[in-house]
């Protein structure tokens, strides 16, 4: 069995990498660029935007093999039906999601910063999960997408580290995936935060469970052991 040098330990690939998914956490221009939610809320939208390279690398490989790659959105339909009133008011931002900002309305499904970076745009076929909530889980067809393609094992990146990746990570284990956090493809506003939940995820033996660079998952991709279990 091909595994990838990870901590707490190393981290088992399934027997056929048709199992392996890599789900990109809410990599939207709202979050990403100037302008949008995170500049709102107060934040260097920069530290987000550091791991581009590395994830359109780890994009790359994935797309050459044909494995799976799930994309995800956080979003609400125009009427903010699916927006509770405790989350639009909280954190008393400049400008609160429905709200109309320099790149349309503010985390609003179909609006222009509600979109993918053009970087990391989803290709035909890829999943995109249109999630009104932080986990990908949360009232969207994930479970039923994982299930039909019998993915086992997850990877995860994104943003941002501690919320909507962590809560993804967090469903996902409780459901019985095996998931693995990237940890040069997933980035927080606050430095700190994204060291402490890279911590939490691998504490207790990988209790939530494993993070290791992109560099060891590119590696493992490109080796005959790898061929052999596509």
């Amino acid at each position: 069995m091909l595994t990838l040098p990870a901590l707490p330990y190393d981290y088992p690939l399934p027997a056929s990498l048709n199992s392996l998914a890599l789900v990109i956490i809410d990599m939207q221009r709202d979050f990403l660029e100037s302008g949008g939610f995170g500049e709102a809320l107060g934040n260097d939208v920069s530290h987000l935007r550091a791991i581009v390279p590395a994830l359109q690398q780890l994009l790359a490989a994935f797309r050459e093999r044909g494995l799976t790659v799930i994309h995800t959105l956080e979003c609400h339909q125009p009427d903010l039906e699916d927006c509770p009133p405790s989350k639009r008011d909280r954190g008393n931002p400049s400008l609160k999601i429905g709200d109309t900002g320099p790149m349309g309305r503010i985390l609003v499904r179909g609006e222009p910063g509600n979109d993918i970076i053009p970087e990391l745009q989803p290709h035909p076929g890829e999943m995109v999960i249109h999630k009104p909530g932080k986990g990908a889980f949360y009232h969207t067809r994930m479970q039923e997408f994982l299930q039909e393609r019998h993915i086992t094992h997850l990877l995860f990146t994104g943003v941002t580290t501690e919320v909507c990746v962590q809560t993804t990570m967090r469903e996902a284990n409780d459901r019985g995936y095996e998931c693995l956090l990237v940890e040069d493809c997933t980035a927080s506003y606050f430095p700190e935060f994204k060291q402490a939940t890279l911590e939490m995820v691998r504490a207790q033996g990988g209790i939530v469970g494993w993070t290791a660079p992109s560099s060891v998952i590119l590696a493992a991709l490109a080796t005959p052991a790898a061929a052999a279990q596509a």
